[in-house]
């Protein structure tokens, strides 16, 4: 993991997005578990907002969407590279990961709690 965090600061693009493309990947990575935000936000959004390779932004916008539902940072990025990159197909897919788009509902947590059907109401089921 620390090799693919440091070939996101290669100078060679094709790198960077290889290197963001793993971070994201969760099929690329098998059964490596995920980075965490301390490992990882920091450069991703770094190359969200700057780096010159629209690729790399938009690789970067995946690894950053990956905590769109954890990190206000990630969140802020996000919709920062919706409305003002210069790329469309970055904002594109940056908005994919923001609030209403289709990545950040489908993976949006799940909240826990007690069904209100009379089936389950109370300590007992009802017949």
């Amino acid at each position: 993991m620390d090799d693919l965090i440091v070939m996101a600061d290669d100078p060679d693009a094709r790198v960077r997005i290889s290197a963001f493309h793993a971070l994201a990947c969760d099929r690329c990575k098998g059964d490596t578990c995920a980075p965490d935000a301390e490992q990882v936000l920091a450069p991703a959004l770094r190359h969200l907002a700057h780096d010159p390779d629209p690729h790399v932004r938009s690789r970067a916008a995946e690894l950053v969407g990956k905590f769109a539902h954890t990190d206000p940072r990630a969140l802020a990025a996000l919709e920062a590279s919706h409305t003002e990159d210069p790329s469309p197909a970055v904002r594109k897919k940056a908005g994919w990961y923001t609030p209403g788009g289709t990545i950040y509902e489908r993976t949006a947590p799940r909240t826990l709690g007690l069904r209100n059907s009379p089936r389950t109401v109370g300590s007992h089921p009802r017949p």
